[in-house]
């Protein structure tokens, strides 16, 4: 059984997949694979210094620069979409490999962890969805503190996604990550239960 699993920006998605690792689950990160489509060399790089231009690629190593094309494509949806077009089939593409072989390691079912899952059309590769759901102020002051980016980058960032209700109304199961680390991984033990008892494992 392969299981979404998303959420807004600075919810926590990484945090309980490691949770649900512990439990014997396997996963594979979506936003690992969107960088690996824009590694050097990788065409979709090159489809984008030819979009944006040379001052794209970090000049010390002919890696994105992913601070500048943040800045770009979340004040521009129709930049932002475009970007989306060229990498987007690609990454679904790479998770399908990678969950192809993960499936075939034995674990009792697979994470498909993406913020994107609902919008990218990736909902379409899992059996179910779970959402990590916080309050979006807490959201906006998780990923300030993580990723030291403006507020207002923050916020474009939030516009571009599903608002919390939406996520929420696609969702098979939630996972409050509102609290304390304890209370996550009580809800992660009980899903667990129930996957494995939905599998007969």
């Amino acid at each position: 059984m392969i299981i979404g699993l998303t959420g807004g920006i600075g919810s926590g998605k990484s945090t309980v997949a490691r949770a649900f690792e512990t439990f014997g689950a396997a996963w594979i990160d979506a936003d690992d694979v969107a960088r690996d489509v824009v590694a050097a060399g990788e065409p979709a790089l090159s489809a984008i210094k030819n979009r944006f231009g040379a001052h794209i690629i970090c000049q010390d190593d002919g890696t994105l620069n992913r601070a500048v094309l943040r800045d770009i494509v979340f004040k521009d949806p129709e930049q932002r979409l475009w970007l989306e077009s060229v990498t987007h089939p690609k990454i679904r593409e790479r998770i399908l490999e990678h969950l192809k072989r993960l499936k075939s390691q034995g674990a009792p079912y697979v994470l498909l962890v993406s913020p994107l899952l609902f919008e990218s059309g990736q909902s379409e590769l899992v059996s179910r969805c779970i959402v990590v759901d916080v309050p979006q102020a807490l959201q906006l002051s998780r990923t300030l503190m993580r990723d030291g980016v403006s507020e207002s980058q923050v916020r474009a960032i939030l516009a571009a996604q599903l608002t919390r209700d939406q996520r929420l109304a696609k969702a098979d199961d939630v996972i409050d990550n509102s609290g304390d680390h304890a209370s996550m991984r009580k809800q992660v033990a009980r899903l667990d239960a129930s996957y494995r008892q939905l599998l007969n494992c």
